[in-house]
């Protein structure tokens, strides 16, 4: 099974479906997009990161998700920017804090009025 992804006039994804697997020699992203009049983009639920979960080769960065945007000159989508502090690492395509997330094995939350990370209290 395949999953599709449908965009609004400024490449964000407004939905996700099911749709049918490539191989038959039918275009399903032009298909699902004349279908319902947006541009359509087929996404991989096994790519994250820009990775693949099975050591397979990933599919336009990470899964898309409705508020996702889709970068047609890179062709992969992410996520929504969490907090403005944050930049896009446009090699696996995830948000990152400034500052590094601490590896003591401890809770944190992100603060952005301090852009460091907050011990979660226990």
């Amino acid at each position: 099974m395949a999953h599709y992804a449908f965009l609004d006039e400024n490449n964000i994804v407004t939905e996700v479906i099911v749709g049918k697997d490539e191989g038959d020699g039918t275009d399903w992203e032009v298909y699902y997009g004349n279908f319902r009049g947006q541009t359509c983009k087929r996404t991989s639920y096994n790519t994250s990161g820009n990775a693949h979960s099975d050591s397979g080769t990933p599919f336009r960065g990470n899964y898309a998700g409705i508020g996702y945007t889709y970068d047609e000159t890179n062709d992969v989508f992410y996520a929504p920017k969490p907090y403005d502090s944050w930049v896009l690492d446009q090699t696996k395509w995830i948000w990152k804090a400034p500052v590094d997330y601490p590896s003591d094995g401890k809770d944190y939350t992100w603060n952005e009025e301090t852009t460091s990370w907050d011990l979660v209290d226990e």
